[in-house]
């Protein structure tokens, strides 16, 4: 058991705190102790990648209990992938909010920062469905703060729906809990699976219902049609860098429904069939289309890239709603790329607003701002990658999703509104960028001279940095789908994270310490049993 799996976790856990009690008063050192943490847990990361590369599982699990009485944590390529790719997506928005000053505008960002990645990869890696409730809870009071960080009437009031919206959903998820933990007796994931499957037909009707309760929960997350009203407000009000770091945010959702629908309620499961496939499809395709719709009719950058985002969850979803192996593959490599070109596009959109004055990030004329070129140059870069058109990871991106739908039975569908949303993508995309950085050179001679450019070139080198990511997954597209595919290979059989997770002896031992004589003669514990182990 390594203790590795864990350090994610523990290691801002105990950073926030530390900033708090001891550097609240010094921005700068808050900044060195913020940094050298988040780019320590990036090297953890790429080490915990390393070793699940080679297809193994690992479980952690805390105070040596073993599973289901205790809580465990699980490295598998999945959530060693997602740990990878927001330790890395962290890394870039730390670096911009330093170079550009956001978090000196308010109190506390570091902490708050802190908090957020412990929530993220807590829910990440945790192998029961409460503690993915209690990370999801971890993450909903640290990106409350962050959201309105620095204060401001609208942000304050996007804070307070985006509040609203993730509460109900947490209530949701504890009615899905309870329901599930009424039929089966555990809450672990892979005793849950087991339990599913050994349920006599006429007793899954409440199975159904905490299935589908669970799907809503994660749909709230993932901002899926009709759920995804709090998603344009909250990002387009959020200080930029921070909603960059959100754009891995509602990935989480996604990755929750790839995790618990590929794992305890499986496409061939009897009890609840293709329930989840049946009813991710068709919101999946509403998703894409107002997504890239109120791509066309934002009149605020920050409201674009935030609808461009909805469209982009909703191609996400549509290659997760497969729910086949190169489905799946197709939907992790379009999942890294989107995270990456969101938060591309936000880090541009500071940019934008800290050169354009009064006017901000409003699509309306104004002079020329400073370093226009370059940032045209960037923002160029990240709409053809979230457009979906090549060379960059997009256009690949949306290829394997449209390959994988080829055997599905909307096959037809699916094609025509992918392609049709792209071109609704580009026009959006082209006005804006039209609006932003060639119309202000037509202006008449006696407009003003452009805003002085803020002296740091820090935000540059990680937009940059990121946009530069998107380049190399086009570059070693090969490798990268072939590590996803193994991936998928390994999601898509849960016996195996099931063996590793659930190991009969420990659970008899367990059990028998735990009862007493009845179950000293080795046997697995009875169902009451495992009530009381949890």
């Amino acid at each position: 058991m390594s203790h590795w799996i864990i350090a994610p976790i523990v290691l801002p856990a105990l950073m926030a705190p530390f900033i708090v009690l001891f550097l609240r008063h010094d921005v700068g050192l808050q900044r060195v102790f913020s940094l050298a943490a988040t780019l320590a847990v990036g090297a953890i990361a790429l080490g915990l990648t390393a070793a699940a590369a080679g297809g193994a599982m690992e479980v952690y699990e805390l105070g040596n209990w073993p599973a289901p009485f205790g809580i465990v944590l699980v490295l598998d390529r999945l959530s060693a992938l997602m740990v990878l790719l927001t330790a890395v997506l962290a890394i870039g928005v730390l670096l911009h909010v330093i170079g550009t000053g956001w978090d000196r505008r308010g109190r506390h960002f570091h902490a708050l920062f802190q908090f957020q990645l412990m929530g993220l990869f807590g829910a990440m890696l945790t192998g029961d469905l409460f503690n993915l409730f209690v990370f999801f809870e971890v993450l909903l009071i640290a990106s409350y703060g962050l959201m309105i960080h620095g204060g401001g009437t609208y942000r304050l009031r996007a804070g307070v729906q985006y509040v609203v919206f993730n509460l109900a959903g947490s209530t949701l998820f504890l009615f899905a809990l309870g329901t599930l933990y009424g039929v089966t007796g555990t809450l672990n994931m892979a005793d849950m699976a087991l339990r599913v499957g050994e349920l006599p037909a006429g007793d899954t009707a409440l199975l159904r219902v905490g299935a589908v309760l669970l799907l809503m929960v994660f749909a709230v997350k993932a901002a899926l049609v009709p759920v995804q009203f709090w998603l344009p407000g909250t990002y387009a009000n959020a200080p930029a860098p921070v909603a960059a770091l959100f754009a891995i945010m509602t990935k989480v959702g996604a990755y929750a429904i790839l995790r618990v629908y590929t794992l305890i309620f499986t496409p061939d499961l009897a009890a609840t069939g293709s329930l989840a496939g049946d009813w991710l499809m068709p919101a999946a395709i509403v998703t894409v289309i107002v997504g890239m719709v109120g791509i066309l009719g934002a009149r605020e950058l920050a409201r674009l890239v935030s609808f461009s985002a909805i469209g982009s969850m909703g191609t996400l979803l549509v290659a997760i709603a497969l729910f086949t192996p190169e489905g799946t593959a197709a939907a992790l490599y379009y999942m890294i790329h989107s995270t990456f070109a969101a938060a591309a596009l936000f880090l541009i959109v500071d940019l934008v607003d800290a050169r354009r004055g009064a006017t901000g990030g409003r699509l309306v004329d104004a002079q020329p701002m400073a370093q226009g070129g370059l940032v045209a140059a960037f923002f160029f870069a990240a709409a053809i990658a979230m457009a979906g058109l090549p060379p960059l990871s997009g256009f690949l991106g949306k290829l394997l999703v449209l390959d994988a739908a080829r055997g599905a039975a909307q096959v037809w569908t699916v094609w025509a509104v992918i392609l049709a949303t792209s071109l609704l993508a580009v026009v959006g995309f082209a006005r804006a960028g039209s609006t932003l950085f060639w119309k202000p050179h037509a202006l008449p001679a006696e407009e003003p001279a452009p805003q002085a450019a803020p002296a740091t070139t820090l935000p540059f080198v990680a937009t940059g940095g990121v946009l530069a990511i998107m380049a190399l997954m086009t570059v070693f597209a090969g490798p990268l789908t072939g590590y996803l595919q193994a991936t998928a290979a390994q999601l898509h059989t849960p016996a195996n994270y099931i063996d590793v997770v659930i190991d009969p002896e420990a659970v008899a031992d367990a059990g028998g310490g735990a009862h007493g004589a009845e179950d000293h003669d080795g046997a697995e514990p009875e169902t009451g049993d495992h009530h009381e182990g949890e």
